[in-house]
């Protein structure tokens, strides 16, 4: 298929108000959408469904659904192109300093009174735009961050999302799962040669040391690997990969066991959500929550396979404005002001994307 057809198609389905997700993989060209053919808002029951899944943070909440079944896929190798300056599409930027300064206080006092350990906060940050063009953005993304997963996702009923995740959150390909302890921030100034203090550490093992627990009992051979420093557009992060072989076939089991992950909640896991429910001023809804394809065709008909990222560095569109969600995870040695400055960092990821 032509490039301009196949845009052209993303187009008509937004303009018809048709369900549609459009992503490419990290370090890949090849660009895949799925339009749905009805307007259905369908729900994941038991995760034992096929297609694209749209979760939110609260897994208490609906996981939407994009199914195979009932969509046109169509794959796209996508030839990427150096992006020039463009002109800003941005006539207001507003953060409330104030009040994220004030929630990671509170979040610092609460781990300090040994509640916690690390707790996830976050923010919006509003872009109000002079005009929004679909495709000139999906084409921005896609060329933007090439080693980060990639998305535009849309429900009439939900809205439109998209974004550019540097995590994993679960592989599985036939009998081998894989996965990622992505934590601590550095903004990138031209190498990934850089000293990461006991803070950010300390905060990356946390998640780290969650996630083998939890896998331990669902994988044999677990293989851990050393933290090594990643680049994921203007920020760093460290990373630890962790991989076996799945002793169950249940995606589900896997997803509940992990998701939300410290990287994007903390720990205690329930505490620590329960802290974002009620001193968070918003609703995250499908911020730091998780999407991609599940249960698609493997080599081995006894296996389905998955590949489910977390939903960070995104935005929701919402008529003239587009929402950038963003946060950092804290822990006791936490530095107030570096913490808002680590926000700032994430939020040059999206907001480029609008010049």
């Amino acid at each position: 298929m032509l490039a301009e057809d196949f845009f052209s198609s993303i187009q008509s389905h937004y303009n018809n108000e048709q369900p549609f997700v459009v992503y490419c993989k990290p370090n890949s060209e090849e660009v895949v959408s799925l339009l749905q053919k009805d307007n259905e808002l369908y729900k994941i029951t038991d995760f034992s469904e096929n297609g694209f899944i749209f979760s939110p943070f609260d897994i208490r909440k609906d996981t939407i659904l994009i199914p195979f079944s009932r969509s046109q896929t169509t794959k796209l190798d996508y030839q990427l192109v150096e992006h020039d300056d463009i002109e800003s599409q941005v006539l207001r930027s507003h953060s409330d300093k104030e009040k994220h300064i004030a929630l990671i206080t509170k979040a610092i006092d609460g781990i300090k009174n040994e509640t916690y350990q690390k707790i996830v906060v976050s923010r919006i940050h509003t872009l109000t735009l002079k005009s929004f063009e679909l495709i000139t953005i999906v084409k921005r993304l896609l060329n933007f961050y090439n080693s980060a997963f990639t998305y535009c996702w849309y429900h009439p009923q939900v809205g439109l999302w998209l974004g550019a995740t540097p995590e994993r959150l679960l592989k599985t390909e036939n009998e081998t799962f894989s996965s990622m302890a992505l934590a601590g921030t550095k903004t990138f100034e031209g190498s990934l040669d850089v000293n990461w203090n006991q803070k950010e550490i300390k905060e990356q093992q946390f998640v780290t040391d969650y996630q083998i627990n939890q896998l331990k009992e669902h994988l044999d051979n677990m293989e851990v690997s050393e933290p090594h420093t990643i680049r994921a557009n203007n920020v760093l992060h460290l990373k630890t990969e962790i991989s076996g072989k799945l002793k169950s076939k249940s995606i589900k089991q896997l997803i509940h066991v992990l998701h939300p992950t410290p990287a994007v909640c903390g720990l205690p896991k329930t505490d620590a959500m329960q802290f974002i429910l009620d001193h968070e001023d918003y609703n995250r809804e499908f911020y730091t929550g998780f999407l991609g394809e599940i249960n698609f065709e493997s080599e081995q008909d006894d296996f389905r396979n998955s590949d489910l990222y977390a939903n960070l560095r995104c935005t929701q569109i919402k008529g003239n404005q587009a929402l950038v969600y963003v946060g950092g995870g804290i822990t006791e040695e936490s530095k107030v002001d570096l913490e808002w400055q680590e926000t700032i960092s994430k939020t040059k990821t999206i907001r480029e994307l609008f010049g």
